[in-house]
């Protein structure tokens, strides 16, 4: 898709009043274990080293679209660095609310000198995301349900299955990944799921599939939701970003497995509001410039197995900070957990989010 700038006008005015200090760093992310894994890999050792700055956390990325809007035309933002997936930065982006970055200026070259567009390579998919990690979206489910008889869900349309494995199921409140993974279960090919999904047959078709488990669904909205409905038998199976299941198998030791069967792999990354005036603006390019080198993104993966975006990193992912564990097996990259994965279409979803978004939305509410 080609990316389009749009000038915003009066984007000179947008920050008359704006109550954050040029010491303070707001920055939006999604709470829970990866929130947790960036305060440990940069976020902490930055004010460390420059303790003039403080660092703010809101949690609001999921709403990310919805508030740079209403800030921006409010004529008032209040964030400094926002953590978004790529679509989300492609819509910001061609809608001229995310500045638009050169890599080679803003980010960190890699140990050898490498450009940072170059170590980066195809993950810079906008002029305006930096990229952190790959991560997938997937399930996990409880191993201890005796309802199932000693069978153990292997297969994605094992979550449409309420015979053989009945219980809850926790998904995301969101069109997102639900409908690629109704028709792939009603029986789409995986490279026709885009077009079959383009079309008014083809959503309706997505949402008769999820009607049969719609009475045995908990909706979630933040990440790290279903953990702790797993944690607390309120669900038997459900999605949620894998590294917020390794915290919940790994660290906490719930009797929860993995399911990596279609998988969806996609991008997160960071996003600089458009329009920061100068003093705000360079405090955010030194932070992101530290937060997304070479040592800072594998540090990251010390914390969660989401795997680093720079290829200069990906030689320098080690062992778990506290367990001691070889974090590769539990990256969704690995081989074994990658046998079959669904690539997430971030430029389909940027085109038809919104139309879609709507059309879900109506539908939880029959």
């Amino acid at each position: 898709m080609k990316l389009k700038t749009v000038i915003l006008a009066g984007t000179a005015l947008a920050f008359a009043g704006s109550s954050a200090l040029a010491t303070d760093l707001t920055l939006v992310s999604w709470g829970g274990a990866y929130q947790a894994s960036q305060k440990a890999a940069y976020a902490d050792p930055y004010t460390a080293d420059n303790p003039d700055i403080t660092v703010i956390w809101d949690e609001s990325s999921a709403e990310a679209v919805a508030k740079l809007r209403a800030m921006n035309e409010a004529g008032n933002i209040t964030w400094d660095l926002v953590d978004v997936v790529a679509s989300d930065a492609i819509r910001l982006c061609d809608e001229g609310l995310a500045l638009e970055i050169d890599p080679d200026t803003d980010l960190a070259a890699a140990p050898d000198g490498t450009p940072a567009s170059e170590d980066f390579g195809d993950l810079l998919v906008s002029e305006c995301f930096i990229p952190q990690i790959v991560y997938s979206t997937t399930f996990g489910y409880r191993s201890d349900v005796a309802d199932w008889g000693g069978k153990e869900p292997d297969d994605i349309c094992d979550v449409f299955d309420l015979e053989a494995f009945p219980g809850k199921r926790s998904l995301e409140k969101r069109p997102i990944n639900n409908m690629e993974w109704a028709l792939l279960c009603d029986g789409v090919a995986k490279e026709e799921v885009y077009d079959v999904l383009e079309t008014e047959e083809g959503q309706d078709r997505a949402f008769a599939k999820l009607d049969t488990i719609k009475d045995n669904v908990v909706w979630w909205s933040a990440g790290a939701e279903t953990p702790q409905l797993l944690a607390d038998s309120e669900v038997v199976i459900g999605s949620t970003y894998n590294g917020r299941l390794f915290a919940l198998i790994e660290e906490q030791k719930q009797p929860v497995k993995m399911l990596w069967d279609a998988q969806v792999f996609d991008l997160d990354g960071w996003i600089i509001p458009a329009g920061l005036p100068e003093d705000r603006l360079a405090e955010v390019k030194k932070f992101v410039k530290y937060a997304t080198d070479t040592q800072r993104l594998a540090d990251q993966a010390k914390y969660i197995s989401y795997g680093p975006a720079r290829k200069s990193s990906a030689p320098l992912v080690g062992k778990h900070a506290s367990l001691g564990i070889d974090m590769a097996p539990h990256m969704p990259t690995d081989p074994e957990n990658a046998k079959n994965t669904f690539l997430y279409n971030y430029e389909w979803w940027a085109d038809y989010r919104d139309d879609i978004d709507a059309k879900f939305q109506a539908w939880l509410a029959q």
